[in-house]
């Protein structure tokens, strides 16, 4: 069974920070891919961040330099850290893992900038 726990979500205020972890597990063929994503309401899903096996990273322009990415392949985890926070920020937060040629996601994680 393929799960994808994440956690770190919550209420910040502008400039703060915030570390957000996604635990996968059960993902047959290992997994190739990793990624944060958010939706903020009335948007569409979009990328903020992703990391490959390798190491290689990606990033949205709006979370270059604010954002950062990383990994731990022994536990299959992945890690975005937060800092900088914006209004602009607030949605909720998924992770993606993607294994062979399926992709999963957990169920959401919300981040909300307010002062």
């Amino acid at each position: 069974q393929v799960q994808l726990v994440e956690s770190g979500g919550g209420l910040v205020q502008p400039g703060g920070s915030l570390r957000l972890s996604c635990a996968a597990s059960g993902i047959p063929f290992g997994i190739s891919y990793m990624g944060w994503y958010r939706q903020a309401p009335g948007k569409q899903r979009e990328l903020v961040a992703a990391i490959t096996s390798r190491g290689v990273t990606n990033y949205a322009g709006s979370a270059k330099g604010r954002f950062t990415i990383s990994r731990d392949n022994a536990k299959n985890t992945v890690y975005l850290q937060m800092n900088s926070l914006k209004h602009e920020d607030t949605a909720v937060y998924y992770c993606n893992a993607r294994g062979g040629i399926d992709s999963y996601w957990g169920q959401g994680t919300q981040v909300t900038v307010s002062s």
